[in-house]
């Protein structure tokens, strides 16, 4: 098996917020990431599929189609965008590093070929925290 990584980046803006709470729960619960004017992050994105090296062409993967695929169905909808407002996949959905990191599994996953498998995705929201969600 071999492991195949793809690194984008892309900036977005967000605000965590539960409507459900007073202004001061969501201060105490999100500190500055509840603020009401938002706030912004440059994430860096990993995308990482598995798979089999085809015998004609060595690649798992043709790499031009992987960077299309992210590029299209993840990177191009968040780019510049608020994650709350602007982004159809988080709509209803809390902002989070989590929550965005599942929701780009799912947007891409289906667009991959059937001989590989998408393993990870990493979202590193700032140079010390990531998030990796595998699927499960």
């Amino acid at each position: 098996m071999v492991y195949l990584t793809r690194k984008e980046h892309f900036n977005a803006a967000h605000k965590l917020y539960n409507a459900a709470w007073s202004i001061e729960k969501n201060e105490m619960m999100f500190g500055a990431c509840a603020n009401e004017n938002w706030h912004g992050h440059n994430y860096d994105l990993y995308v990482t599929i598995k798979g089999e090296p085809d015998v004609n062409t060595g690649f798992i993967m043709d790499v031009k189609v992987f960077s299309k695929i992210i590029k299209e169905y993840a990177v191009d909808k968040l780019d510049h965008k608020n994650l709350n407002l602007d982004v159809d996949f988080m709509k209803g959905k809390m902002c989070s590093t989590e929550n965005l990191a599942m929701a780009i599994w799912q947007e891409i996953e289906p667009h991959l070929p059937k001989n590989v498998t998408l393993h990870c995705i990493k979202l590193y929201e700032t140079a010390r925290i990531y998030v990796e969600y595998f699927g499960e």
